[in-house]
């Protein structure tokens, strides 16, 4: 083992238990890239909006410079960001190569709030075209209205006649048309999702089953464990012991098949930077 590297890390870390300073948890860090994943557009906007990449505390020191530092970090959110979204079914090219432009904005940006503004940027293209892709199956206005507001609104209780009132259709009429294109009752496919919403609570949170039951107005918590068992053949605490804190896609590799780790060196950072160059002077050269 290096000893120069040894002390620089034992160094780093008295100071930080000197400052206090905690570093962004992996529930919040890996639930942001699931949302952005799985197209949940309003819960992505607000955390970039409330969130900047300039202002994040908590965080490693990738370079002493500040606009270096910043820049490196919003790269390595950009890979994982595309990582996540292949893994949830986005083209491997076409996510690759967002993530080549969206890296070159930020090799050429020379200010944080441009790197601020090319975050939100790069969560917003993504966002919506996880959305789009979620959404690809061609259903009609109403439809994909119902189902964006179900998503929007998973901690509420949402009840049929209401939903139905809301897009202004009559409830027998919105039943009928919801289950003929996609396939399940509206009441089953709020179900699912608020099943999926606490699947990826259980992943990546340690809140309770109680604490969970209640946010995604589950009538009681014995109704929510029977539901969830029923469509995962697991309770939440198996699910929890089987999934927590390993929703990172393992399968997902970089171009040259290696996994993408969390931590970079500059070194790394650098190559990222430098392999979208080459891309962008070889795609110049094509055309």
């Amino acid at each position: 083992m290096d000893q120069d590297i040894n002390k620089e890390l034992q160094r780093l870390l008295f100071m930080q238990r000197e400052r206090l300073m905690v570093r962004s948890s992996y529930e919040h860090e890996f639930g942001f890239y699931d949302q952005v994943a799985t197209g949940q557009y309003d819960e992505v906007m607000r955390q970039v909006r409330e969130y900047h990449i300039s202002e994040l505390r908590g965080v490693g020191t990738l370079s002493p410079d500040r606009l270096r530092n910043v820049r490196y970090h919003l790269i390595i959110s950009i890979a994982m960001i595309a990582r996540y979204c292949i893994n949830y079914g986005m083209d491997v090219e076409t996510s690759y190569s967002l993530s080549d432009i969206y890296i070159q904005k930020c090799d050429a940006a020379t200010t944080t709030n441009e790197l601020d503004a090319i975050q939100q940027q790069c969560c917003e293209d993504y966002c919506k075209r996880m959305r789009a892709l979620r959404m690809d199956n061609i259903f009609s206005k109403h439809v994909v209205l119902a189902i964006e507001y179900i998503n929007s609104h998973l901690q509420d209780r949402i009840l049929v006649p209401e939903l139905a009132e809301y897009l202004g259709l009559n409830d027998a009429y919105f039943s009928k048309l919801f289950k003929k294109e996609t396939g399940v009752s509206v009441s089953d496919f709020i179900r699912l999702k608020k099943i999926d919403a606490a699947k990826h609570m259980l992943k990546h949170s340690d809140y309770s089953c109680l604490n969970i039951s209640q946010f995604l107005s589950f009538s009681t918590q014995s109704h929510f464990i029977q539901a969830f068992k029923k469509q995962t053949g697991l309770t939440p605490e198996e699910y929890r012991k089987d999934y927590f804190h390993k929703a990172f896609p393992k399968d997902a590799k970089t171009k040259q098949g290696a996994h993408l780790p969390i931590e970079h060196t500059e070194e790394e950072l650098a190559q990222l930077l430098e392999d979208a160059k080459k891309k962008k002077r070889t795609s110049t050269t094509d055309n």
